[in-house]
């Protein structure tokens, strides 16, 4: 038997990627579960960024990188940068990460101790709360409920700023709650936060590009926040390249050469031929991508509807990403057989063992009344998938 960290006794185990293991094992068995648990879209990447991967492989584009990027591409996300966001990043205030996981990774590393804290908007997605922790900082959240649109006040975000603060995280569009903050929202947190010169404002953008009714906003482009704003964003959600492994920040010079220090030494840089194709996808037509957001925003109106048959869920409208976040605690207390349902967790395997369908726990967001739906799966899987919830919520009593 060896002995275990304790800094690994004391990370949570991410919810998502549990409950997508749950699924996959009852699959495995014969089971047809309907799977909303996953975080991930369900297109395949588009064709002329594959082949741009293939041909970088032809071409022997299969060596080391430099530890924060090619040149060409950390060229590329500058001018995206510009372009749709208007961030002044250079290619020397850029990185690329192992996804945009590892970005966060690398500011918590580079720039965390003990004793610091780290403000949160909650709910949060799973693995914030946990890096943060592996870093030796202390988590304070911020919560808003569906009721708010889950968009916390600029009181909220003042009073919970104190001199310990280091870093304040959030994002837009955001996980696990859909929530899009707009330019007024905005607004409002930067205008407590330039109070704050200190504190390094992280703003997770990786879903900038599923995104409805309203044009995307970074935080980093309001007056005097670009030069204490990291700004992350990646591949993974936008141009359905969850499996490539990649994701980009723009921060402030001397904060991202901390974090390619800690990179360096952690995994060096990313693939070659993926950062080769990622270029590819930056520079194309946008087309795939916006095609994927029209089916997702159908499939959200899909979703909402379906919903309304379970009245004793609490739902509001998502803007973005491609989830929703109900308040469900109107089951808590309702029994099945020898069981009874305490919170979200037992709810969520319930529903997989009684209807299965795997949703994720809303307690591993900070959002312990909730459970997480994605719906990134057909429409026909998605009108199932509320049938099999209903009637199983119909044996509850």
């Amino acid at each position: 038997m060896f002995k275990i960290a304790q800094r690994a006794q004391l990370m949570t185990e991410s919810a998502t990627l549990k409950m997508a293991q749950l699924a996959r094992q009852m699959t495995t068995q014969g089971h047809d579960v309907i799977n909303l648990s996953l975080g991930e879209p369900d297109f395949d990447t588009p064709e002329h960024i594959k082949l741009a991967a293939i041909q970088a492989i032809r071409d022997g584009y299969t060596k080391y990188t430099p530890v924060a990027g090619t040149l060409e591409l950390r060229q590329a996300i500058s001018k995206k940068f510009k372009k749709d966001n208007k961030l002044d990043y250079s290619p020397d205030e850029i990185m690329v990460s192992n996804g945009a996981k590892q970005c966060f990774s690398n500011l918590c590393f580079a720039l965390l101790e003990a004793g610091d804290e780290v403000v949160l908007f909650s709910p949060y997605w799973v693995s914030y709360f946990e890096i943060i922790k592996l870093a030796g900082a202390t988590p304070v959240c911020v919560f808003a409920d569906v009721d708010m649109d889950f968009k916390p006040s600029a009181k909220q975000l003042r009073d919970a700023i104190s001199s310990k603060t280091r870093m304040f995280v959030f994002s837009s569009p955001c996980n696990p709650t859909g929530t899009v903050f707009s330019l007024d929202d905005l607004e409002l947190y930067a205008e407590v936060l330039r109070d704050f010169p200190n504190v390094l404002v992280v703003s997770d953008e990786i879903y900038e590009y599923i995104q409805f009714n309203s044009k995307h906003i970074s935080i980093g482009s309001l007056p005097e926040m670009n030069h204490r704003t990291a700004t992350i964003n990646g591949f993974s959600k936008g141009f359905s390249m969850t499996g490539w492994r990649l994701g980009y920040m723009g921060a402030p010079s001397d904060v991202l050469a901390a974090c390619v220090k800690i990179q360096g030494q952690f995994t060096s840089g990313a693939a070659s031929f993926s950062q080769k194709a990622a270029c590819h996808a930056l520079e194309s037509d946008l087309k795939p991508t916006h095609e994927m957001r029209k089916a997702f925003e159908k499939r959200r109106d899909l979703l909402l509807e379906e919903l309304k048959s379970i009245p004793e869920w609490h739902v509001n409208k998502p803007q973005g990403a491609f989830y929703v976040l109900p308040n469900v605690n109107a089951c808590f207390g309702k029994k099945y057989g020898t069981g009874i349902i305490e919170n979200s967790d037992d709810l969520a395997i319930y529903l997989l063992q009684e209807a299965k369908v795997a949703v994720v726990n809303g307690i591993a967001f900070g959002a312990p009344n909730c459970l997480r739906i994605s719906y990134s799966l057909s429409e026909a899987r998605i009108v199932e998938s509320i049938k099999r919830i209903r009637i199983a919520l119909d044996k509850l009593s």
